[in-house]
């Protein structure tokens, strides 16, 4: 936009979780808009910053943690954002069964410090909150779909964590007059996606396997099925969101739904390997507590008034992690 003194100001994002899957391709697609980018990074005796070495040169990381509401502040106060994308989270469902409090601890109260920060020190800001499928749990619209107005049911103290933090960017929304709004995102994928993840544990195990370094693959609910997609379309739905004159909620997903077990055989295909049932082990250890059986997004709200559509399908979003992974190993 041209500001009154018809020199171009380029905007500022602040965006927590730069270093996970969503943030990296998050901070390129900002790049390319011209945008300048801030992200806000743990302190670890070992970085883990594997997925912006490509672009460390053009953005600004920010020491902070979520945990802490002063640094979060500074944060704030440093970037002087025009838009804020809240990624950052306890983001792996079965670690939050073992580490409860930790989960809410970053993935609830860690939004509400963001925006109360937002809300002191960046009131103009557009504000992007990380909500997640798994916030439905087992509830559906009848035809086992998901959209904006299905009933949340969450099944895992993850998913339960994520949708206090939805409730809350619309509760300061409301409340505050900001804005601010939730992308709820189906499972999306790519082959930076964290190793702990099952799609990403397969296309892994998959090229281990292939060169021989690798016997078993073992796993939990072959039945579970999901909607996957690719991150890199997601992010550009999370960028869509704050482009609006005002905030809403939107779903992104694909529309389609794959089990654990058709990932596992269309991962093997791609690495030209037959009969993988017989590479494949279930492991009870690897079950939840409480199962989640199926999500299916319907993205139909998104597709109309962002004209967002997915670009990668099922089958070629499988290869594309395989190929990366056979290339690693």
């Amino acid at each position: 936009m041209l500001y009154k003194n018809s020199v171009y100001k380029m905007k500022n994002a602040l965006i927590t979780g730069i270093t996970g899957q969503d943030g990296s391709y998050l901070a390129e697609l900002l790049l390319e808009k011209g945008y300048n980018v801030f992200g806000l990074i743990r302190r670890l005796s070992t970085p883990n910053l594997w997925r912006i070495e490509g672009i460390l040169d053009k953005i600004e990381l920010i020491e902070g943690d979520l945990t802490d509401q002063a640094s979060v502040n500074n944060a704030v106060i440093k970037a002087k954002p025009d838009e804020i994308y809240n990624l950052a989270a306890q983001s792996f469902v079965g670690t939050s069964w073992s580490q409860p409090v930790l989960t809410s601890n970053v993935n609830y109260h860690g939004c509400v410090r963001m925006l109360e920060a937002m809300k002191q020190f960046a009131p103009k800001a557009k504000f992007y909150q990380a909500s997640t499928s798994e916030m439905y749990g087992n509830s559906h619209n009848g035809d086992y779909t998901q959209d904006e107005t299905t009933p949340f049911k969450p099944t895992s103290p993850y998913a339960i964590s994520k949708l206090a933090a939805h409730m809350i960017t619309i509760n300061y929304r409301e409340s505050y007059n900001l804005f601010a709004c939730c992308g709820i995102l189906f499972n999306h994928e790519s082959p930076r996606r964290g190793i702990e993840f099952v799609t990403r544990k397969i296309t892994d195990a998959v090229a281990r396997i292939k060169h021989g370094k690798q016997d078993k693959l073992k796993l939990g609910n072959l039945d579970a099925k999901r909607d996957w997609g690719f991150a890199p379309d997601y992010v550009e739905l999370m960028w869509k969101m704050l482009q609006l004159d005002t905030p809403e909620d939107f779903v992104a997903a694909t529309g389609e739904t794959h089990s654990v077990r058709e990932f596992c055989d269309a991962a093997f295909k791609a690495a030209e390997i037959d009969d993988w049932e017989k590479y494949v082990e279930v492991d009870e250890r690897f079950k939840r507590p409480s199962e989640l059986h199926i999500l299916k997004g319907v993205p139909d709200y998104a597709k109309k008034r962002l004209e967002w559509e997915p670009t990668v399908k099922f089958e070629e979003l499988v290869k594309i992690m395989v190929e990366a992974d056979l290339k690693t190993h």
